[in-house]
């Protein structure tokens, strides 16, 4: 028999893009602070490093609820990552790190890994979706404009599907939401292993 449990969950990260997609499914949610350190270990893969993280950041996530005594329900957690050529592309560090990201990014085709981890005491459930991009030509001058709109800032690889970034893309295979941030299907199938259910309003 599925567990049942409150039919809401904490968040744990300061996305905006991720609130938005729940908010968009009718899951009710409410941040909690999650702080993990992001880096790749020595041979570590893309795809075990995003899911490490997910399930990192759903487990500190976890310990803020027990620390603080909050409300027992799941903790969801989330990582997504750029990945071209086997090589990680996480948020550009200034100018010359976008540009060069988005320089790779150009006339080719990339990888978005979305990780999602559910923890709730000592259960864990993830799931990893993975989307296949593919950028047109780019040109020096839309890579500096871009930049100074501010949105790539705090993004994966330097770009934003659901933003003005949207402009580069040619073709995807897989999840939109995925690349967004948080791939809807997956998300609701980790939920639904934790009794929780979306259109939560209805």
């Amino acid at each position: 028999m599925t567990p049942q449990y409150p039919p809401s969950i904490y968040l744990a990260s300061q996305s905006p893009r991720r609130r938005e997609l729940l908010q968009q499914i009718g899951v009710a949610h409410q941040v909690i602070n999650a702080d993990v350190v992001e880096v790749p270990r020595i041979h570590e893969s893309p795809s075990d490093y995003v899911q490490r993280l997910a399930q990192e950041k759903a487990r500190a996530g976890w310990a803020n609820v027990e620390r603080q005594q909050l409300q027992v329900a799941p903790v969801l957690g989330a990582d997504t990552i750029v990945v071209i050529n086997n090589e990680i592309l996480e948020k550009p560090r200034d100018a010359e790190h976008g540009a060069l990201m988005l320089r790779k990014l150009a006339g080719t085709d990339h990888q978005v890994m979305t990780a999602v981890a559910v923890v709730i005491e000592d259960q864990c459930s993830i799931k990893l979706s993975v989307t296949d991009v593919v950028f047109r030509p780019l040109d020096e001058h839309e890579i500096a404009a871009y930049w100074k709109t501010g949105e790539p800032c705090d993004k994966a690889g330097g770009y934003a599907i659901q933003g003005l970034g949207a402009v580069f893309v040619q073709q995807i295979r897989g999840s939109y939401t995925g690349v967004v941030g948080l791939p809807i299907e997956q998300t609701v199938a980790l939920l639904a292993e934790f009794g929780v259910s979306y259109w939560q309003s209805i």
